[in-house]
């Protein structure tokens, strides 16, 4: 049987910055995340995550679509 979702939780995709290689999937808070914008602090993205195209740590981005 499926989980009910919990809260305002949003399943995005992440990118890298440099190749646009798409590579990871997550979750995080919107309202967390808008909190943090309005208090004058960054978000919660970018992240620094491994690139597997790049093979390097690179900062992330979320995309639009999840693939």
């Amino acid at each position: 049987m499926a989980k009910k979702k919990k809260g305002p939780r949003q399943a995005v995709g992440l990118k890298c910055s440099v190749c646009s290689a798409f590579g990871y999937i997550t979750e995080f808070n919107k309202n967390n995340d808008q909190l943090k914008k309005q208090a004058g602090g960054e978000g919660a993205f970018p992240l620094n995550k491994y690139c597997s195209v790049c093979r390097k740590t690179t900062k992330h981005v979320v995309s639009k679509k999840l693939k």
